[in-house]
């Protein structure tokens, strides 16, 4: 391997070895806690736009394969891991995940003390960053570094969103789904790509809906026009309030009557279409082991996240949102619903695959409403 290095914004500078492209990269960087799924969290479109340190100390023994993926190839900047492994092991693999990386020309580094730097985000907050695997000057990286705008305010949704609609039929990745069924047999879902998950449209599509995905430009009168009878918002990168025009598309889709879900940006748009305001945490929710309490019942379920902004509870109109989630480690906003429409929507992922299976109802919840509204 070649040596590599990565700069953060305050002027540290980590050194370690390469492996993926050859590349420069800069980058917001965020840690990510989840144990398994590397090859999901590396093709999530919610993560354009960053570099992801895995706080799991062994990374790519088991290889990358095409069902695994979220999205067509890896959507994050950069990978920083404390050890990449040389041997990989699992019967479903199909190449190594540095020759995969380099192919998709994704950087990496390895070999860097990542509890340490991961107490350093934890403590100091996320930071901008840069990495190196040719051999660039630091000072150089930390230059290009602070002269990045990052990611606050910006419109990354028109990066990961598809150009033109198109009609969910399934993929490699769809043979693990558990049969549903067809109770949603003549329903049809249109789903809006944000940068959205391909195991989100499988669980859309698991009981025999058609699952119809548009591009996030789509008026909402076009949107209407295909006679839904549901309206999925999906996940995606980047800062919610960059993003005005989808505000506005959401604000009339929410008038429409049509039952509506939405997952993590969708999530955020749907507290912004309601009066709602967006500020970002810390050092975000990165990982598969967030716990989260039902409002209702009282219920805790393990979640799955992956976001850096949230809605705060405060700023939404009395009357107009009912606070359904909270978690319960800082006590933010995690799901909400609306007491005169059917509209609910959460700030975590229930189709996190790998990971927990505590908030897969949600999607059943979406399809009973469905059914009830008769639409």
């Amino acid at each position: 391997m070649k040596p590599a290095a990565l700069v953060l914004e305050d002027g540290t500078v980590f050194h370690g070895e390469s492996f993926g492209a050859e590349a420069d990269a800069v980058f917001e960087l965020v840690f990510n806690t989840s144990m398994t799924g590397y090859q999901e969290i590396l093709t999530d479109p919610s993560y354009r736009g960053q570099g992801v340190l895995f706080t799991c100390p062994h990374i790519g023994n088991v290889g990358v394969n095409c069902e695994d993926v979220e999205s067509e190839c890896p959507q994050i900047s950069a990978a920083v891991v404390r050890s990449i492994s040389p041997v990989v092991s699992n019967w479903r693999s199909e190449e190594p995940l540095p020759d995969w990386l380099a192919r998709c020309g994704v950087p990496g580094i390895s070999g860097v003390d990542t509890r340490y730097l991961t107490r350093r985000l934890r403590d100091g907050g996320t930071q901008k960053a840069a990495l190196t695997t040719r051999g660039t000057d630091p000072e150089e990286l930390l230059r290009r570094t602070r002269d990045w705008p990052g990611l606050d305010g910006r419109d990354m949704v028109s990066e990961t969103s598809c150009r033109k609609e198109y009609t969910w039929e399934g993929d490699p990745g769809s043979q693990w789904m558990e049969d549903g069924g067809d109770s949603m047999k003549g329903r049809r879902i249109l789903a809006y790509d944000f940068g959205i998950k391909r195991n989100i449209l499988r669980h859309l599509a698991s009981k025999g809906a058609e699952v119809i995905v548009v591009p996030s430009s789509l008026p909402a009168k076009k949107a209407l026009e295909h006679k839904p009878d549901g309206i999925f918002l999906s996940n995606g990168p980047g800062d919610p309030r960059g993003l005005p025009n989808i505000v506005a598309t959401v604000k009339k889709l929410l008038d429409s009557g049509v039952p509506m879900l939405g997952i993590c940006l969708g999530h955020q748009l749907i507290g912004l279409a309601l009066g709602g305001k967006i500020t970002k945490l810390k050092f975000g929710h990165h990982g598969g082991n967030h716990p989260v309490r039902d409002e209702r019942t009282g219920q805790v379920w393990i979640t799955a996240q992956n976001h850096n902004y949230v809605v705060e509870i405060k700023s939404l109109p009395a009357g107009k949102a009912e606070v359904t989630l909270r978690s319960l480690n800082d006590g933010s906003l995690e799901g909400l619903r609306l007491p005169d429409k059917p509209v609910f929507c959460v700030q975590f992922h229930p189709e996190a695959s790998p990971g927990p299976h505590d908030a897969r109802d949600v999607f059943g919840r979406f399809f009973e409403m469905i059914e009830r509204s008769g639409a």
